[in-house]
């Protein structure tokens, strides 16, 4: 999640995804905003997601999800980033997002839609290039079935969305697995969020994960979280590959 919102206590309205990508030499910047709106300056306030991969990058999509009116509860406009990387072990989708905090009913609309959007790409990876698509905008690019799903999902690991995102598909498509729990069966997951003060949280809570699919799961080698930091709200989490 990044902003160049004036009203959030960190920011200066600088604009935040030129300094990360000055920070990170040799990676490739891809940005979805969200929400982009007048700053009321003559510039644009925008919030979204970014991956920045050192990996060769193929194509990318910025999927606006639903957002249904809700007359009584705060929400906002969200969004889902995807992009093709190439691994060592082959090439994978990697999918980051951030769910609506205040409407449970908005993040399970969200999760419906992504999972969509995952079924989709995975019919789309058994799709052959045509002669009228050589070169052009209807050129066929690789979109494999397998994804890394991540980010800050605004619900605690007891809740029922983690359960609506890891429910099997009922055909062909790879199903979604918790890297922590693959990797810590049976072992409540580590906090990402409360464990310094935070107003939004009553404890400690993991509100950040990762999500792989079923051809990932042999690869996936460790998952960590920095319970040091105090730079964001939410703690880093990364998982390693091999």
């Amino acid at each position: 999640m990044l902003s160049i919102f004036p009203a959030y206590q960190a920011s200066q309205s600088e604009d935040q995804i030129a300094e990360l990508s000055a920070g990170l030499p040799g990676y490739t910047t891809i940005y979805g905003p969200a929400t982009d709106v007048p700053d009321g300056h003559g510039r644009r306030s925008l919030f979204g997601n970014a991956i920045f991969s050192r990996l060769p990058v193929g194509q990318i999509w910025r999927h606006l999800l639903p957002w249904q009116a809700e007359l009584a509860t705060p929400s906002m406009q969200r969004v889902l980033v995807e992009a093709i990387v190439t691994a060592d072990f082959g090439p994978l989708r990697i999918m980051t997002t951030h769910l609506e905090y205040y409407s449970q009913h908005q993040r399970k609309i969200q999760i419906d839609a992504i999972r969509c959007l995952h079924r989709e790409a995975c019919t789309m990876s058994k799709r052959k290039l045509l002669a009228e698509e050589q070169g052009g905008t209807f050129e066929v690019f690789p979109r494999p079935a397998q994804a890394l799903l991540c980010g800050d999902l605004n619900f605690p690991a007891t809740a029922p969305e983690r359960l609506q995102i890891l429910a099997p598909f009922n055909d062909d498509t790879p199903n979604f697995h918790d890297a922590w729990s693959i990797l810590h069966p049976g072992t409540p997951h580590a906090p990402t969020v409360g464990i310094h003060p935070v107003d939004f949280v009553d404890r400690p809570e993991c509100f950040d994960f990762v999500f792989i699919t079923d051809g990932l799961v042999n690869h996936l080698k460790a998952h960590g979280i920095d319970a040091v930091t105090e730079a964001s709200d939410h703690q880093p989490v990364w998982v390693e590959f091999g």
